[in-house]
């Protein structure tokens, strides 16, 4: 049985843009990309990808992904990746890797050092992604998630507001902005989707702060790789824009 497995959860039905997973970027859809990029990561010994829709599951056979069909009564993509951790009779030791289906731009590393991460801690119950940033645009964007970390790298706190607020309003931002990528054993994940939503993940929308409000630690890994989520069709035309200058690179 594989000891590292990514899971790419995967919907139909975004609020914002719907049927994004199945957007064109270069004639291949953008779950393909995602696919392709993470399954180029020397730490997982297999990819799945997710979903609760025909149309997404029939793309991913196109090119020759392995998928998994789940309910379509998720809230989160968190609950869909442990279902799917459930229809794949992982161990509660085998580390699951949270792959969302939206970040077309990924990078291998940024995947291998969650691993490596829970690999080489083993007192923590789950590891994410942070990239410092300086931008102040992003800083007060809501949309842009912030994180604060303890002396040891541990996430104090998420938020959409910006956090850490310079004292002078004349300083630039220091801040370092979260990256979706989870990585966690999978008896915690199990664990994690059948706690109840507290105070602040109802507040901020955030589910990693249900983890911190239950007292579970998680460890921030910093990756010099900032990343797209598309959630806008303005992030796709971004997205697209790249990935042509990407291809005339060469």
């Amino acid at each position: 049985m594989a000891d590292v497995v990514g899971i790419i959860p995967a919907r139909y039905d975004a609020k914002r843009l719907p049927g994004k997973p199945l957007a064109l970027i270069q004639d291949r859809p953008m779950i393909q990309h995602v696919y392709e990029r993470a399954a180029r990561a020397a730490s997982l010994q297999r990819l799945v990808v997710a979903t609760d829709d025909s149309r997404i599951q029939k793309a991913v056979a196109r090119f020759d992904g392995e998928v998994l069909m789940t309910s379509g009564d998720h809230k989160s993509g968190t609950d869909r990746v442990a279902e799917a951790a459930r229809q794949l009779m992982l161990s509660d030791h085998t580390i699951v890797v949270n792959i969302q289906g939206d970040e077309p731009l990924l990078r291998t590393e940024m995947i291998d050092s969650l691993v490596d991460t829970l690999k080489a801690k083993g007192e923590v119950d789950m590891a994410t992604l942070a990239h410092p940033g300086t931008d102040s645009n992003d800083f007060h964007d809501p949309a842009v998630v912030k994180v604060v970390l303890d002396s040891e790298g541990r996430a104090r706190y998420f938020s959409r507001t910006p956090i850490p607020t310079p004292r002078e309003a004349s300083s630039a931002p220091q801040y370092y902005k979260h990256l979706g990528f989870y990585g966690y054993r999978n008896g915690f994940l199990q664990e994690f989707t059948k706690l109840s939503p507290g105070v602040l993940e109802r507040q901020e929308k955030l589910e990693q702060l249900r983890a911190l409000e239950h007292g579970f630690r998680i460890s921030v890994v910093i990756t010099p790789h900032d990343s797209v989520s598309v959630d806008t069709p303005e992030d796709l035309a971004l997205v697209r824009n790249i990935v042509e200058q990407q291809h005339r690179r060469g």
